[in-house]
């Protein structure tokens, strides 16, 4: 899921100084789960906004608002009202539904209230991890569902730099060297010959190197059109 993190008060109160009436706008998918951008963590935010303006001598009207999705259409579009009664949209989604409020109302003023920090998984109870840098040419399948991409400080393709020690990465001895976690995964599976085979370069064309990227799938294009 995307994992993103609350932006510092101060910072917050910057983005809506200008403005007079805010919808503070939360997202219910992803940013919830990372208890960053839910229905919650909007109401916590409004309520703070409200108090720091009104002790700066400068109160604004601030209400609130969740969407399930901000990244889709229909659920936008179920505040449009709300969107058009407000100076700024500040949004706790991701930087996606910050964009989709821009696109979707083009006449609305939309700000974003959350840092998007990667694509991660829960690790533990409060604890979230990088696991994928959408770099659009998966080869988990050869490195035992490991993403050097992703975990590799330096991507690195075929095997470990000479800094790992100790299965440590050497930017952090915190931090587990990723291609020593696929070893020991292809050892435990009797696939260690997968090593012995050298992974070219990768095209990086189809990663965010190659320019804004596009899914296209043609045949629910054709069906969504056959049912207008």
């Amino acid at each position: 899921m995307i994992i993103g993190e609350q932006k510092p008060l101060e910072e917050i109160k910057q983005l809506v100084a200008d403005h007079d009436s805010i919808l503070v706008l939360g997202c219910g998918t992803c940013v919830t789960v990372c208890f960053t951008g839910g229905e919650k963590e909007v109401g916590v935010l409004a309520s703070s906004l409200r108090i720091a303006t009104k002790i700066d001598g400068n109160p604004k009207v601030i209400n609130e608002a969740t969407v399930q999705r901000q990244c889709e259409w229909e659920f936008l579009d179920a505040v449009r009202d709300q969107v058009e009664k407000h100076d700024l949209i500040l949004s706790l989604a991701c930087g996606i539904g910050v964009q989709a409020i821009a696109e979707r109302f083009p006449q609305a003023r939309a700000a974003p209230a959350v840092n998007t920090t990667f694509l991660g998984l829960p690790e533990e109870v409060g604890l979230w991890t990088e696991r994928c840098a959408a770099c659009g040419d998966c080869l988990l399948d050869q490195t035992a569902g490991i993403c050097p991409i992703a975990r590799c400080a330096k991507s690195l393709l075929n095997g470990p730099c000479g800094g790992s020690q100790g299965g440590k990465c050497e930017i952090d001895p915190e931090v587990p060297c990723a291609w020593q976690l696929i070893y020991d995964r292809l050892a435990a599976q009797g696939r260690l010959e997968q090593l012995l085979e050298i992974t070219p370069a990768k095209d990086w064309s189809r990663s965010r190197d190659g320019g804004p990227r596009r899914l296209v799938r043609e045949e629910l294009r054709l069906e969504s059109h056959d049912n207008e």
